[in-house]
């Protein structure tokens, strides 16, 4: 039987495999500049920002009323999530008979609500009075303490709070931020922060200690009347020539 031979099948060479094509991406979006990718303020231009504040009103006072340091603390932890004039209006009755940590003892818990029940959180705020005058007569003679973690240690007092009453009762250059500082600090650049303790440690680095005093009462004044939290009044601002503020609209 005849031997059957089979021809080799030619391989087919290889295509060669086309280069997938790059996928189009989107450009990213750049990023949102914040307030610390701006133009840092200059000492000269720091100074001549207080120096305007200080022409336009030398001797800026705090807008909560009191009759002495211990009043004044309790206006000031009154105050928390509520304004000064509503603060002022259930205090001035309050302070006619209690003025003394003593008094607001003898007062008591429960006519202390009375008071001050037009103020929000009241409740707590009547009880944080009451046990934090006690403390003041247990603890530091009747009086107010000078330091701040002293008065941090006070029922109802915060940072904030010790600060006030540190520069307000004992002339202290403390910087208390409140939610105007806070405000204003961040828009114009002078001090951004994501935290009030970042921003008071901010002013405390680039306000000069001749400004120190008054400081926050400038700011705060400038936060409420001016650079207002919807609308800041840009037109009417002392400082509109020199804010970084990139939406002002002067």
């Amino acid at each position: 039987m005849a031997k059957i031979t089979r021809k080799p099948v030619p391989r087919k060479a290889a295509v060669p495999k086309k280069k997938a094509k790059p996928v189009a991406t989107e450009p990213k979006a750049p990023a949102k500049k914040s307030l610390k990718a701006t133009r840092p303020w200059t000492p000269a231009e720091v100074h001549e920002v207080f120096s305007r504040f200080r022409k336009a009103n030398p001797e800026p006072k705090g807008e909560l009323e009191h009759v002495n340091p211990f009043t004044l603390l309790v206006a000031v932890v009154l105050s928390a999530q509520a304004t000064d004039a509503g603060v002022n209006k259930a205090t001035r009755a309050l302070f006619e008979v209690a003025d003394t940590p003593q008094k607001m003892l003898d007062l008591g818990e429960e006519r202390l609500r009375e008071y001050i029940k037009t103020i929000g959180l009241y409740r707590t705020k009547a009880r944080n009075v009451i046990a934090l005058s006690a403390k003041l007569l247990s603890e530091f003679g009747g009086e107010v303490p000078r330091t701040r973690a002293e008065i941090e240690s006070l029922p109802g007092a915060g940072r904030k709070t010790a600060n006030v009453v540190l520069n307000m009762a004992f002339g202290e250059h403390t910087m208390a931020v409140d939610t105007h500082v806070f405000r204003v600090g961040n828009r114009t650049g002078l001090a951004p922060g994501k935290t009030p303790l970042e921003v008071e440690l901010g002013l405390g680095k680039v306000i000069p200690a001749e400004f120190m005093l008054h400081a926050h009462h400038w700011l705060i004044l400038h936060g409420r009347y001016t650079c207002l939290a919807r609308k800041p009044r840009c037109e009417v601002c002392l400082i509109n020539d020199l804010c970084r503020w990139p939406e002002k609209t002067v």
